[in-house]
């Protein structure tokens, strides 16, 4: 008996959430952002029906760098999951969620993005990976409901039994190396016993205060911590993600140091750096390595690897990076949209990839399996995932086998978004000594258990096809 599905209904959600404090990403701040919740429905050949769910923060200004205003391209990627939407419940594709995902996304997207950009002069026009958060709500939900039709948790169905085709169908290895894919299935690249509780990076951003004095008296008085130290002893952190400028030496390797002192006094292990795609140059970042190691060997030796420093569309800046991973880990993140990418990532001297679900989950296990294939190394990163968004985000962790843990940030930025989810997962939406707990997941697709949750919904944004459900 086929185990295909089809979709036959999509509705979209739009959630506003505002921030506690800003976030600084490169040379922007986000005080809010709208997360799309997507509800789809699908079809199996005896038309029995499931509905799945996907939710994605759309971060603009992580995705979309650009001169236009916020509110420009905010309502163009809104517009766009509109579209989507459309586009997802008439999808005529049948199949596992991975053969309807991976073409969806090499046919259909690159078709309607076309469209939508269709007029606009570039510096107007959305660029891909904006694009690829707004489908990978869609995505994500279809994983999903391909779960919850067979009974199944989503990271049970990525085998041979499930699927229709090997990851031949989806990928192609190195020339350098012998890699064969020919019979091989995503379960095989992952965790045979995953991690539910993991350690979880907290992140240190441009605006965030490091000591008391830095306080100005405006800061939210909300029984959340304000100041680096309260975070770390309240949460027991023992790893920190340090956002820097990469336009700023002098400023990057000042904020790394003072970060590194307090980690150390405090009993944290790890850091990382990431540069937010603003350096040209290997130089830049060689420089502030080197001093490091020199001036501050203790923090130099904490610090675990090296977030993508470079512009992200690397088939349009090709810069050899060997330099920057001969002296630490040096993780592809806005720069791995698909396989493809992290192939010519490896070929430019990159060493990890950083997957996120937020790219869509179809292609998050692509990368993955072609990154571990090749002997790269993994992490997964935040997209400061609240709500359900952040349940995918940690069990691709889980299943993954990263680095070290998984970066978990929503509980900085907006706690109270989640306190639905939170009555049911307190551990994933609180870190507890240093870590986060998702022995609560349960059940078939992503274990989400929406009928306790009862989060009450607006009217969806649109609701096209056979998309009647009752919502979480």
């Amino acid at each position: 008996m086929t185990k295909d599905i089809r979709p036959v209904g999509a509705a979209l959600y739009f959630l506003p959430v505002q921030t506690r404090v800003p976030l600084k990403f490169g040379p922007e701040t986000l005080t809010y952002v709208t997360c799309a919740r997507v509800a789809l429905t699908v079809e199996d050949g005896q038309g029995r029906r499931a509905v799945g769910w996907g939710e994605t923060p759309l971060s603009v200004q992580w995705a979309w760098p650009s001169a236009l205003s916020y509110e420009t391209r905010h309502e163009a990627m809104k517009e766009f999951c509109r579209m989507l939407n459309r586009a997802w419940a008439d999808c005529d594709k049948s199949g596992h969620a991975m053969e309807i995902g991976h073409a969806f996304i090499e046919a259909e997207l690159p078709r309607l993005l076309e469209q939508l950009n269709s007029g606009l002069n570039e510096a107007e026009q959305m660029p891909w990976l904006a694009a690829l958060i707004c489908c990978s709500a869609f995505d994500i939900a279809l994983h999903d409901a391909y779960g919850v039709m067979h009974g199944a948790p989503v990271y049970e169905t990525y085998t041979a039994e499930y699927m229709n085709a090997d990851l031949s169908a989806y990928l192609t290895p190195a020339e350098d190396l012998d890699v064969d894919f020919s019979g091989t299935y995503p379960a095989d690249f992952l965790l045979k016993q995953p991690e539910y509780r993991m350690p979880a990076w907290h992140l240190v951003g441009g605006k965030d205060l490091l000591e008391h004095s830095e306080l100005t008296g405006d800061e939210p008085e909300d029984g959340y911590p304000v100041v680096l130290p309260e975070w770390i002893k309240r949460d027991g952190l023992k790893c920190l993600k340090v956002k820097l400028r990469g336009d700023d030496a002098a400023w990057d390797y000042d904020r790394l140091v003072k970060v590194g002192e307090i980690a150390w006094n405090l009993d944290v292990y790890w850091l990382t750096s990431d540069f937010n795609c603003t350096v040209t140059d290997p130089e830049y970042v060689n420089g502030i390595l080197d001093r490091l190691m020199r001036e501050y060997p203790r923090i130099h030796g904490m610090l675990l690897y090296v977030e993508q420093p470079f512009p992200y569309d690397l088939s349009e800046n090709r810069i050899p990076v060997h330099s920057v991973s001969a002296r630490k880990p040096l993780f592809m993140d806005e720069s791995a949209h698909d396989w493809e990418y992290v192939k010519l990532g490896r070929q430019l001297g990159w060493t990890g990839v950083a997957l996120k679900t937020c790219k869509t989950q179809t292609g998050a296990l692509l990368s993955l399996c072609w990154a571990k294939a090749h002997g790269m190394t993994l992490m997964v990163q935040d997209l400061t995932n609240p709500m359900l968004a952040q349940i995918p985000h940690v069990l691709l962790a889980a299943h993954a086998g990263t680095i070290m843990g998984v970066e978990t940030n929503a509980m900085q930025f907006y706690p109270e978004a989640s306190s639905a989810e939170e009555k049911v997962h307190p551990g994933l939406y609180k870190r507890c000594d240093g870590a986060v707990d998702l022995s609560t997941i349960s059940g078939p697709g992503f274990g989400y258990r929406l009928e306790e949750i009862g989060r009450v919904l607006p009217e969806p944004g649109v609701s096209v096809g056979n998309s009647s459900h009752e919502g979480p």
